[in-house]
């Protein structure tokens, strides 16, 4: 605030300032603001300054003013369910351009649109600390309700604060393809283990003993989809080999699992066939089993994860699980709304969707 180069306002500076404090959750509803003079004195401000910023706070909502007593945070969410006006939903997800992400986000908005609601889009990048202000931002904005995708779902929750703000102000919030498990919030998801169990099943049962898994595994879809790759094996009266299990983080995505199945195939036993995270990592070691000139399903059969556009868009088409896409979307955007509109979760809880396995012919048994 001090910066002489920001040409932004000094008293829409402290607002800023403010504002981060309660989306952030370090005041919380019904908490007490330091006083106007401790704010000048904290920042360097006039009182007049100050007394603006926290007038703005006030018009919008997030501060009430008791004479004699203070300036205190509000809860907003009386008013947003009153104003007929706030018919905006936020999604949040890891990325929005690429894989079956449109796929999904067309299915909120569908849903939205149908039901008279604005859909408010942010993305993360798969980071912790866009998703903090991702969540920030949506508070700021004052949406009426939030779908949100988690970040790296397996290495826990640093924004749990952030979630704890938007409860407060009563914001009711649905996660999809995963959710952390310190948050009891309904989430819509597939039934990642057995889709994992499906896949290594399927060759399994075609004849495969040596199965490489490729999984990345700071999200928990792919510790899910490892551990049912894990119990297949384990039913058919064999264990998964720890050699051929290949864990991977979302940064190492686009190197670890070519440099690793590279490394497999040159062993006296190479695998026979792979099982892979999702369907876009199925492609791209599709393409070094080409550059070694070995052969699909001949040599090596694949399986992919999401029947995204891409299992079909090579010449060799991709076995893979179908993901549900734009149908996960649109029921979570459902339930969010029913929520909204009759004040009561009737979701029952979490919505697993059944994998379904889809043979296409990237696998055939061993030669």
């Amino acid at each position: 605030m001090s910066d002489t180069n920001n040409q932004t306002p000094k008293y829409l500076q402290l607002k800023t300032q403010i504002l981060s404090w309660i989306t952030g959750g370090r005041f919380r509803p019904g908490d007490k603001l330091p006083s106007e003079n401790e704010l000048a004195e904290q920042f360097g401000l006039s009182r007049q300054t100050v007394r603006q910023s926290i007038g703005a706070l006030v018009q919008e909502g997030w501060l009430a003013r008791e004479q004699g007593k203070g300036t205190f945070v509000s809860r907003l969410s009386a008013e947003r369910r009153s104003n007929s006006d706030n018919r905006t939903i936020g999604i949040i997800t890891t990325y929005i351009s690429d894989y079956i992400f449109p796929s999904i986000v067309r299915g909120v908005e569908a849903t939205l649109k149908d039901r008279g609601y604005r859909l408010l889009l942010s993305s993360t990048d798969n980071r912790k600390d866009r998703e903090r202000e991702s969540l920030e931002s949506m508070l700021g904005h004052s949406v009426c309700g939030l779908i949100v995708e988690p970040t790296k779902s397996a290495e826990g929750n640093p924004n749990f604060d952030n979630y704890l703000a938007l409860e407060d102000h009563g914001i009711p919030l649905i996660m999809i393809n995963e959710r952390y498990p310190d948050l009891e919030c309904t989430s819509v998801r597939m039934d990642d283990e057995a889709g994992g169990f499906m896949a290594a099943d399927h060759l399994l049962s075609l004849g495969h003993t040596r199965i490489a898994g490729f999984f990345k595994t700071d999200d928990l879809q792919g510790v899910r989809r490892m551990k049912g790759f894990i119990r297949a094996h384990r039913e058919h009266g064999t264990s998964a080999d720890n050699d051929l299990i290949v864990r991977y983080a979302t940064e190492d995505k686009d190197a670890r699992p070519q440099e690793a199945l590279r490394e497999l195939l040159k062993t006296e036993e190479p695998p026979t066939a792979i099982v892979c995270y999702n369907d876009q990592l199925a492609v791209g070691l599709l393409d070094l089993v080409r550059e070694l000139e070995l052969r699909v399903p001949e040599d090596l059969s694949i399986v992919g994860y999401d029947d995204s556009f891409l299992a079909t868009a090579s010449e060799i088409k991709l076995t893979t699980i179908e993901h549900p896409k734009s149908a996960l979307g649109e029921l979570a955007a459902k339930l969010l709304i029913d929520r909204l509109e009759t004040g009561t979760d009737s979701s029952g809880g979490d919505k697993l969707y059944a994998p379904k396995l889809v043979v296409r012919q990237s696998t055939a048994g061993p030669r």
